[in-house]
């Protein structure tokens, strides 16, 4: 596939990044293929707020492809992270999971009931499937085999050979942080770092405040497996190390160059893997990008600690849910990526990481608001197709239905989602009902089968019965409302005969919208295709909402045309016959 934007690097943030992430690895001429990463830790649900993490890279190493280069999407699965605490609303977990707390992710068993081997494992499962439907392609680095295999030894034994010197960098942003201090920015609102949360162990201590001085590796204990443990003494020459754990009292003394039970504090892991992998491009949250915080001091200790370069890293911005409070991946109940490709295509949900800017937050829609979001979707296809779309918007279009690989799979038919979700609603799913509705929507080009606009339509079903209250959803008359109806005066009864007058000869969703809006027309003395003056619009809100009361007891409802194919002639005229 090629290039999609090389014509609007100005406006296309991708493209921008692109430019610099190539400009960079020709720089550094290392021969080897252009390396960006993310950094996931499955400590529970992950969330569409941790889906920035990886589509940020994904997106820009998808145009870098494009361009002709080798590019490698490293995803970190942080799963040799500690377990810090129990994630609330996650079925098969209970208070219990507490005394697992400090030890690796993958030491901690799976939730009741799992498939998988443990805690770390359960958790990427729901992710990986996520990724593959969207059409990402990357190396997945688990860090409990690197750590375990031994992987780092170098760089570990390196890193507490040249402790004083991170102690001392990490100092200079201790100093900011005491009390007393000038602020250096803006503080970062709580809820927010936590629900950025994602990539790392942000929240971990640096390795400082020890008796015995200072020391950037962090050993697991060999009896309960928790890192509540103190280094208390290193040898560099023999690289004995001694340790003792507060947890359970345990200590003893290991050669770090044969031991593999332990990790390096997260402020010096995270530049120790940008050297080691030779990172070029890595996006981080708002909490890995303050002051005194992992991207930030990074920087310094990949330069002058582990001889590499700090990536390109921009900060990206907090993702909402529409109705939904923010996000957090150690609460349980927070909607992931799973559950939004249940409910949107794919393109779509890569079009909402791509149109906007990293350091831009957004909301992904899970309430009414799904349905403008789509039409706006549709509308964009439409000016992409007659080439009137804004490039950066084509661009955006173009990263969203592919990659440089190919086209994702998408509907071929795609009717509106607003009009599939009314009619799976009505219908509470009958396929015979649906696809006789639906083909009605267009009869001279009727609809051969209910594949034909799927996936859109399974999408807009479970939106329908996983995201709409029980009292929200439309409830069609069984029986007329004969008292309502033996209480219309004239002008009632008149606009009730003039559209059922009409049913036949406007019997499609075009049709059916003329009928609807011409009858208060008709009513008024004016033509069915006159323009709407402001008492036209009332008399037709009045018009719409007897028609509601009358065929769903309420006072609104789906778009009358789609309610009234959806109903049907016969059932409509039985209801509405006064």
């Amino acid at each position: 596939m090629p290039t999609v934007a090389q014509s609007s690097t100005e406006t296309d943030w991708v493209s921008r990044f692109a430019d610099e992430v190539i400009a960079e690895s020709e720089r550094r001429a290392s021969g080897k293929p252009v390396v960006v990463a993310s950094g996931l830790s499955p400590s529970g649900p992950i969330h569409l707020g941790n889906l920035r993490e990886v589509m940020t890279p994904h997106l820009v190493a998808d145009e870098v492809r494009r361009r002709g280069y080798e590019v490698r999407h490293l995803i970190s699965w942080d799963d040799y992270d500690r377990y810090r605490k129990v994630p609330e609303g996650v079925e098969g977990v209970d208070k219990s999971w507490a005394e697992h707390i400090g030890k690796p992710l993958t030491a901690v068993p799976a939730p009741a009931g799992s498939a998988y081997p443990n805690w770390a494992e359960h958790f990427k499962a729901a992710m990986t499937a996520s990724l593959a439907e969207l059409g990402v392609e990357y190396d997945g680095i688990s860090q409990t085999e690197q750590y375990t295999a031994g992987a780092y030894r170098e760089q570990i034994l390196h890193a507490m050979k040249h402790r004083s010197k991170i102690d001392a960098i990490l100092d200079q942003y201790r100093t900011k942080q005491k009390p007393g201090a000038k602020k250096q920015q803006k503080p970062v609102d709580e809820a927010e770092l936590e629900a950025a949360e994602g990539s790392g162990a942000a929240n971990e201590d640096d390795g400082s405040g020890g008796s015995a001085g200072y020391f950037p590796y962090k050993p697991y204990c060999g009896q309960c497996e928790k890192d509540l443990t103190t280094v208390v003494s290193y040898d560099d020459e023999t690289t004995e190390l001694v340790y003792t754990c507060t947890a359970c009292g345990f200590g003893e003394t290991v050669r770090l160059s044969e031991f593999n039970r332990g990790k390096l504090v997260w402020k010096v892991d995270w530049p120790m893997r940008w050297a080691y992998e030779g990172v070029i491009f890595e996006p981080s949250g708002v909490d890995h990008s303050s002051p005194g915080s992992s991207f930030v001091v990074g920087g310094q200790i990949v330069r002058e600690v582990f001889d590499g370069v700090q990536p390109i890293g921009p900060m990206y911005a907090f993702v909402g849910i529409s109705g939904m409070a923010k996000m957090s991946s150690s609460r349980g109940g927070v909607p992931t990526p799973a559950d939004a490709l249940k409910i949107m295509e794919a393109p779509l949900l890569r079009w909402l990481y791509a149109r906007r800017k990293p350091n831009q937050s957004f909301k992904i829609a899970f309430d009414q608001e799904i349905q403008r979001l789509y039409d706006e979707w549709d509308k964009l296809e439409s000016k992409v197709q007659d080439a009137s779309a804004l490039p950066a918007d084509a661009a955006a279009y173009s990263r969203a239905v592919g990659t440089a690989a190919g086209e994702l799979a998408r509907t071929p038919r795609p009717l509106p989602y607003r009009t599939l979700a009314s009619v799976v609603d009505i219908t509470a799913g009958h396929d015979e009902q649906t696809i006789r509705i639906l083909s009605d929507l267009d009869p001279e080009n009727p609809l051969a089968s209910l594949d034909e606009a799927r996936p859109r339509l399974d999408c807009a079903e479970n939106w329908i019965t996983t995201q709409v209250p029980a009292d929200q959803r439309t409830l069609v008359r069984e029986e007329p409302d004969t008292e309502l109806l033996a209480s219309l005066d004239d002008e009632g009864r008149e606009s009730l005969r003039l559209l059922l007058e009409g049913l036949d000869t406007h019997w499609s969703l075009d049709g059916l919208t003329t009928l609807v809006y011409g009858v208060p027309k008709v009513m008024a003395g004016l033509e069915p295709d006159a323009k709407p003056t402001p008492e036209l619009k009332v008399a037709q809100r009045s018009f719409f909402a007897l028609l509601y009361r009358l065929l769903v007891s309420r006072e609104t409802g789906p778009r009358l045309p789609t309610l009234l194919l959806a109903v049907g002639a016969d059932r409509v005229r039985k209801l509405l016959a006064a």
